[in-house]
């Protein structure tokens, strides 16, 4: 059973969540502002956030930063009033990985929750599996368990898993180039598009996943399935 915290100060935003939450078989922690979601997060072992942005004493922003800065992945949904694009980027840009408005419908926050819940597995056993091929992250290969396999250097590895952890989602050159680069690199972000081509090369024999470039927003990871 998966641990959800639900920091929101509006209580009936907060009691829905939980009995929603609790029918749809989660196991849910509550909070009414931010230090106390802290004080929750801090004891218990949770799996993932929902947090709204304007609570008292501590915002969702102010305490997902916190928790980012602690060095926890824990995936984050903020559930916001405030919808505007600034917000949005703010939220991004702290670690939030989700980002939702209100008034939301239930059943598509439960969608993003189990989306997100896989995802973080997929991190945590560092393996991927794309029709059959498996991305092994320890060993940086790409196998199929028979006649194909592939190894790649570690950030042609990371670029790829990353890509294909979120095939829904593009990634600009510049988002890519700031997490496997560093803004202390002495490259550029068109380094960015020099790997995506090598990675394309060395992955041309597994047409089951592939990388699209989106044009005039960057890339994504494609599953092409069987």
């Amino acid at each position: 059973m998966f641990n959800i915290l639900i920091a929101e100060d509006d209580i009936n935003i907060l009691k829905l969540m939980e009995i929603r939450l609790k029918q749809n078989g989660f196991n849910t922690f509550t909070a009414k502002n931010g230090l106390v979601a802290l004080e929750v997060y801090s004891k218990n072992a949770i799996d993932l956030m929902i947090v709204d942005v304007s609570m008292p004493k501590m915002d969702g922003f102010e305490f997902i930063r916190e928790i980012r800065n602690s060095g926890s992945t824990v995936p984050a949904i903020v559930v916001s009033a405030r919808g505007g694009l600034s917000d949005k980027t703010q939220g991004f840009l702290i670690g939030v990985d989700d980002y939702m408005v209100k008034p939301i419908e239930f059943d598509e926050l439960l969608l993003r929750i189990k989306a997100l819940l896989r995802r973080a597995k997929i991190v945590s056993e560092n393996k991927l599996t794309v029709s059959g091929v498996t991305l092994d992250y320890s060993t940086l290969t790409i196998s199929d368990g028979k006649s194909r396999s592939i190894t790649l250097s570690k950030r042609e590895f990371s670029i790829l898993f990353k890509l294909l952890s979120y095939p829904e989602r593009s990634f600009t050159k510049g988002q890519l180039f700031d997490e496997f680069w560093g803004i202390d690199s002495d490259s550029d972000e068109d380094t960015v598009k020099v790997f995506i081509n090598r990675i394309r090369t060395k992955i041309k024999d597994f047409p089951e996943f592939d990388i699209a470039t989106i044009r005039g927003v960057g890339y994504r990871g494609v599953k092409n399935g069987k």
